[in-house]
């Protein structure tokens, strides 16, 4: 089988290999497509290479179909429809006891720090499994793993019908919580400094607003009656974003921060303190925000086809990276089957 792993030194190495064998509860997907995100650029930068070892074959957004079943796997039938929820944790630690396993303390991100699915044929356990709801196509499912981020950060926000939220950051995941906070029933505006990003979010029917060229605070104040937004989602990484960010939120109102931010920010604590803000850390999601994801992506509620920007060959996954680091395209999907 084929098998795309980065080496190191910004480069992806597409090679032959043998396919491993199946251990007891594992399933063996024949791989359809992955999307490429941020995180998968950090390690082609080689910002994780402390955490990754190389050769790594990287990916964690896809669909598939199950081609193989390993011993003392039950409910699942070769030819199912699938998607993988990537987390693996230990069951053990005091965030797992907690019933918070998707933060595990040991958590194998696998894609990261186990091997992901930009290869043909991929092992995984089948507790990672989560099946697609009938007729979504694959191209279409490879969108499942990035709308249940979305999905996690908008529940864990507590945003409500009615609600008014602030999105900082019209890159792919602002604009699926955007997308999903809409369809939660919230109004929704991005504001966004690139006019490229601005105008693809107005293409999928998103509101938004460039900071620089208004008083983004005066601007929300208005929107909201004088009272400000009930959520605000931190997801650009810019330091200034998170400075300004506690401006935009009313009394007693929430900021999420869901971009990972590399080295610690300037926080404006004194209107934390003044409007008795709440701010939560959102990081990737639980199984029922797989399935929510799977069944807003099955019913058109995500607009798959404005949102993937285009579809590459395994043998282009260099240049589909090239194209993700110039910010030409919003998510790019590499083909394998």
């Amino acid at each position: 089988m084929l098998a795309a792993n980065y080496v190191g030194d910004r480069t992806m190495v597409v090679e032959e290999r043998e396919a491993p064998g199946l251990r007891p509860g594992e399933v063996r997907i024949a791989v359809a497509y992955v999307g490429i995100c941020g995180t998968d650029l950090h390690v082609f930068h080689g910002d994780m290479d402390n955490r990754v070892s190389r050769p790594a074959t990287i990916g964690h957004e896809m669909s598939g179909t199950i081609a193989e079943l390993g011993p003392d796997v039950e409910g699942w039938s070769v030819g199912d429809p699938v998607t993988v929820m990537p987390l693996v944790w230990d069951g053990t630690c005091p965030a797992c006891r907690a019933g918070h396993e998707h933060i595990c303390q040991h958590l194998d991100f696998v894609g990261i720090d186990s091997p992901g699915a930009l290869q043909q044929y991929w092992n995984v356990p089948a507790s990672t499994l989560v099946r697609l709801p009938s007729g979504v196509s694959l191209r279409d499912a490879a969108l499942v793993e990035p709308v249940a981020v979305a999905v996690h950060d908008v529940r864990r926000s507590e945003l409500g019908p009615g609600d008014k939220a602030v999105v900082i950051g019209a890159g792919p995941i602002g604009v699926l919580i955007a997308t999903v906070a809409a369809a939660f029933g919230a109004e929704v505006v991005i504001s966004e400094l690139d006019p490229g990003r601005r105008a693809k979010a107005a293409e999928l029917g998103l509101s938004t607003l460039d900071p620089a060229a208004v008083d983004q605070a005066a601007w929300v104040e208005e929107w909201t009656g004088g009272a400000g937004a009930d959520v605000v989602f931190e997801v650009s990484g810019s330091a200034s974003a998170v400075r300004t960010a506690t401006d935009l939120v009313k009394v007693r109102g929430t900021l999420v921060v869901v971009a990972i931010h590399s080295q610690p920010r300037p926080l404006d604590l004194h209107r934390v303190f003044w409007r008795e803000l709440r701010i939560l850390g959102a990081r990737v999601y639980e199984r029922q925000d797989f399935v929510r994801a799977a069944e807003l992506v099955a019913d058109g509620t995500i607009p798959a086809d404005g949102l993937v920007t285009g579809v590459v060959p395994l043998a282009e996954v260099q240049s589909a990276f090239g194209v993700l680091e110039a910010g030409q395209a919003m998510k790019l999907l590499v083909a394998l089957a």
